[in-house]
């Protein structure tokens, strides 16, 4: 299901950069259920996010998963503040 949601989303942005006059689209944010997929799933999903950025475009992930934190090295990571948020990019 998710492997299929990711590639609804990649065709989606393939769909309106034909239909947008030519404007290209290399980069898109997914909130996905990363949370419940087997290992191997998660595997692949992140095989071909990292085979996307390869090919110029940069796909961001909204998640609160640690197994999938702990396997991304660059990340933008927004906390709940007394008086806001807070937005740090981390490098690990």
């Amino acid at each position: 299901m998710h492997e299929t949601a990711l590639a609804l989303a990649l065709g989606l942005a393939d769909v309106v950069q034909t239909y947008a006059g030519g404007i290209r689209l290399d980069t898109m944010f997914i909130d996905e259920g990363f949370g419940s997929l087997d290992a191997e799933t998660l595997d692949r999903a992140i095989q071909t996010l990292e085979n996307l950025k390869e090919g110029g475009r940069l796909v961001g992930i909204i998640s609160h998963v640690d197994s999938l934190r702990e396997r991304i090295p660059t990340r933008l990571e927004v906390s709940a503040e007394t008086h806001g948020s807070r937005a740090q990019f981390v490098l690990s």
